[in-house]
């Protein structure tokens, strides 16, 4: 049995990770201030002695003082918390900064001072604008121009967060890690103006609203699946040695999603004829800084965990449309 502390554990990521933890019979502290995460997403897990909530700020060291206490010292970090949704990133650049930078640092120290392993969430965002495809882990950082649009204060603060975690394997030898998903999705992922694409359309179409497209739809992205995403953070925190060569895995970058991409509009063409329900696609102005396409190299993940997505785009969704078709219609 390890001893697991989740950040953002609340959230739509860090609840599925901490169900998976607990059914393989770790001790878990899932820490969330509840801004975007909602503590009904652990309600299964009340019922494990294994398993403990703290409501608070991730960046307060008092908190994660006391998550530590909760199951007597700590084995390995997963730090999930951050301020995720492409209208906060344009709305609230200095609060997603802000959340996702010192989260970060408080993570590190607490690593730091106990010694133990860290796996860092990222994002592709964290590459910027990246013309070649699929994307490669070890790649350039480019953003555009601030004064243009606020869209990259979110892969900015994941860039800065990278550069933290590089900086304390190098300087403080730290066993860190990190996962960038690409566009995972599920039930639980917010359908609202700040939740995810799949979510949002799938709300609209179960309530009878239109599903609006941003722009003409012909961004591509990478879907993929919640449950190979959380299987491939469980793989970044218990693999000691890459599978390949059995070399050492500080530092390690992994891109894990789907290498099938979709655009927008096929997306929501698909989520029109599963849901079977009579609504019409809209196209709405787009968000400035949007990528044209995203989509994985996973070559090192595969090769260094064996990691792999096993779920396809259809099988997901239709698995997230019963749930929310569900919650909204009964």
């Amino acid at each position: 049995m390890a001893r697991v502390i989740v950040t953002g554990g609340a959230g739509f990521l860090g609840s599925h990770l901490v169900e998976e933890l607990l059914a393989r019979s770790h001790a878990v502290v899932a820490i969330d201030d509840l801004f975007r995460g909602r503590q009904k997403h652990l309600d299964d897990c009340k019922g494990s002695p294994d398993f403990h909530f703290l409501k608070g700020n991730c960046a307060d060291a008092k908190i994660l003082q006391q998550a530590v206490e909760l199951i007597d010292g700590v084995d390995v970090i997963f730090h999930l918390a951050a301020v995720n949704g492409t209208r906060w990133f344009h709305e609230k650049a200095d609060m997603v900064i802000d959340v996702n930078v010192n989260t970060t640092l408080a993570a590190l120290e607490l690593a730091t001072e106990h010694a133990c392993r860290l796996v860092f969430a990222s994002s592709p965002e964290a590459l910027g604008v990246v013309e070649e495809q699929p994307m490669a882990t070890a790649h350039d950082s480019l953003f555009e121009d601030a004064a243009l649009h606020q869209r990259h204060s979110y892969g900015a603060s994941k860039y800065i967060g990278e550069v933290l975690v590089q900086h304390a394997v190098r300087t403080k030898d730290l066993d860190c890690r990190i996962v960038r998903p690409f566009n995972a999705y599920g039930a639980r992922c917010p359908g609202n103006e700040y939740g995810q694409v799949i979510s949002m359309f799938m709300d609209s179409a179960a309530s009878g609203r239109p599903i609006s497209l941003h722009g003409d739809g012909s961004q591509t992205r990478s879907f993929t699946w919640v449950g190979d995403i959380t299987e491939g953070f469980l793989l970044a925190g218990f693999t000691d040695r890459s599978l390949d060569d059995n070399s050492r895995l500080e530092g390690a970058v992994w891109n894990m999603g789907s290498t099938e991409e979709t655009s927008i509009v096929d997306l929501a063409a698909s989520i029109v004829e599963i849901s079977g329900k009579n609504v019409t696609i809209e196209h709405s102005k787009g968000y400035p800084g949007d990528s044209k396409r995203r989509c994985p190299d996973i070559s090192d993940a595969t090769r260094q965990l064996g990691w792999q997505p096993w779920t396809t785009l259809e099988q997901g969704l239709v698995r997230t449309w019963h749930a929310i078709d569900a919650r909204i219609n009964g």
